[in-house]
């Protein structure tokens, strides 16, 4: 598998990279303080699922927030939910927030291998930016009512 990056920097404050993998591309924009926001465009299948996952992990020591853009996801694969499946769990292990856009064709698929929603996707950029900047998803809570 082929990956090919290329650093610009923008201004002092952002980087943005670029990585191409078997029909996808990735991009990163950087925001204060330490957020990525990690672009997606083309199909993630078999062929490059895990590459999305080694881009996006690629900087995991300096990251604390991370969205992830898949907005213009055209193709996804069953190998792209495990893939974030994988990146769910290495971004618990490294505590790093996360929350997902998901495109039309990737939410076909969350809606089969996801039903109860319990990957943290979001409508657009900016909810996913409020999202991994406010407080962290809390899982719901059964509470007995007092009477």
């Amino acid at each position: 598998m082929s990956s090919t990056t290329h650093a610009q920097p923008v201004t002092p404050e952002s980087l943005i990279e670029r990585a191409e993998s078997h029909m996808a591309h990735f991009a990163t924009r950087w925001l204060p303080p330490n957020t990525a926001v990690i672009t997606a465009h083309g199909e993630i299948d078999a062929a490059n699922a895990q590459a999305l996952v080694d881009y996006a992990m690629r900087h995991g020591d300096r990251i604390d927030r991370l969205v992830l853009d898949m907005s213009g996801v055209e193709f996804f694969g069953t190998s792209g939910f495990s893939a974030l499946h994988t990146l769910n769990v290495r971004c618990a292990g490294e505590a790093i927030t996360w929350a997902s856009v998901p495109s039309a064709s990737v939410t076909r698929l969350l809606r089969i291998c996801d039903p109860d929603s319990t990957l943290p996707f979001y409508s657009g950029v900016d909810s996913a930016l409020s999202a991994v900047q406010g407080e962290p998803r809390r899982l719901l809570q059964l509470v007995p009512q007092t009477r």
